[in-house]
Parts: C-alpha cells; sequence; structure tokens
C-alpha cells in the first residue's frame, strides 16, 4: 500500500474516529497534573505506552505537535496517517526495520523542544512485552519519560496481536498517568529508566482499566 492510499483511508476513517472519540467521557487518573504541568510549559517530554491504548492516547493529546515514532510496516502508515491528521509528526522505524533512524529522529525533536509518543511493545509484539526506545530517546534528548495508558468502561477488542482498544461510544475513558522521571546518564541509568518505565505502566494499566472496565468484553 502507497503512502497516499494510506492517506485516503485516514481521510475516510478518521472522521468517524474522531466522531467516535468525542462522544467518550474521558477521566485522567495518576499523575495527570505532572504531566499537564510539562505539556502547558511547552517543556519536551518522551510519552510511553503500550500499543493496546494507542487510540484513547492519540486523541488524548492531539494537536501538541507531538511527534509519534510508527512502524514502516502498512499498519504504521495507516496509524501515521490518522495520527497527522491530528496534528501529529512521524518518525518512521521500529524495534524490527528503521529503529536507529527513528531514534534520531526522536531525539532531534526533543532537542528542538518537542515531545515524543514511543509504543515500546511495537510494531509486533509481544503484547506489554517492554523491547525500549522511550527511556534511550529521553537519556539522549534530556527529557523526562512519562508512562501513560488508557482503559474504558465499554470497548471493543481488535483481533490484533495487541487487541486494540477501541472504546464504544459515550464510554468513559479512563487515562492513567505514571510519574515523570529523568534518566541518568550511562548504561546504568538507561536499566534503572527501562525498569521503572515498566513498573510505572503496570501502575496505570491497574489504575486505568481496574476490575469494573471492559467488564463486558469477553476477551479480557
Amino acid at each position: 500500500m502507497s503512502p497516499g492510499s494510506a492517506g485516503l483511508i485516514a481521510r475516510l476513517a478518521g472522521p468517524l474516529l474522531s466522531m467516535l472519540a468525542r462522544s467518550w467521557r474521558l477521566e485522567l487518573l495518576g499523575a495527570h497534573h505532572a504531566w499537564k504541568e510539562l505539556a502547558d510549559a511547552g517543556k519536551p517530554y518522551v510519552l510511553v505506552a503500550w500499543h493496546d491504548a494507542l487510540l484513547p492516547l492519540l486523541w488524548q493529546h492531539r494537536k501538541r505537535g507531538m511527534t509519534i515514532v510508527v512502524s514502516e510496516a502498512r499498519e504504521g502508515r495507516y496509524l501515521a496517517a490518522y495520527a497527522r491528521s491530528l496534528g501529529y509528526r512521524e518518525s518512521r522505524g521500529s524495534s524490527t526495520r528503521g529503529g536507529v533512524r527513528a531514534l534520531l529522529g526522536a531525539v532531534k525533536a526533543l532537542r528542538a523542544g518537542g515531545s515524543v509518543a514511543f509504543t515500546p511493545d511495537g510494531p509486533r509484539g509481544p503484547r506489554r512485552i517492554f523491547k525500549g526506545g522511550g527511556p534511550l530517546a529521553a537519556q539522549r534528548g534530556l527529557a523526562p519519560v512519562v508512562p501513560v495508558h488508557a482503559g474504558a468502561t465499554r470497548a471493543w477488542r481488535l483481533k490484533s496481536w495487541d487487541r486494540l482498544l477501541i472504546p464504544k461510544p459515550f464510554a468513559r475513558v479512563r487515562i492513567a498517568y505514571g510519574m515523570p522521571f529523568g534518566v541518568e546518564e550511562g548504561v546504568a541509568g538507561l536499566e534503572a529508566a527501562e525498569r521503572r518505565t515498566v513498573a510505572e505502566l503496570d501502575g496505570a494499566v491497574r489504575q486505568a482499566e481496574g476490575s469494573r472496565m471492559e467488564a463486558n468484553d469477553p476477551r479480557q
């Protein structure tokens, strides 16, 4: 599929997704005040989220000029086309294709004062298994890491490797933020940041999904 056809799909599906998203009732949890303080001050940060939570998170962080790291595979082009319609920039690459180029693009964006989003289990999984990227970009771009996750009271789950979350119309969508943190220099600093990222994501998952979230989804 060509980039042009990806754009066409985004133009057709994008308005429907945006209409759906406008019906959601967003609830911010966790350290959302710390994230908002960074965002409102225009300070760079690295948003890190599991791939399955992308749709509500793209909606929540739209129109902030953020750079999103997307795969060069076909699915990544779909995502990039829709993300561009919401005001995102893109840095192409992943853990399997073009990773170095994507990392350099992310670091460049951070040093220019922008923020960047990573999905550390993409582009093909395994689901919610951390494969790196975000903390390394944060270390080299001198920016804090902001872990985040989203859950919904009522949602569909695609039969994809990530079981992509699509909140249903008028669903309550919980978006939980971990505490922003910096990455120390060196290998030890990076490894500590990666462990903390996973721990913060685990906490955000518990907050966003909870015991009563998506209770009607038999695949949960």
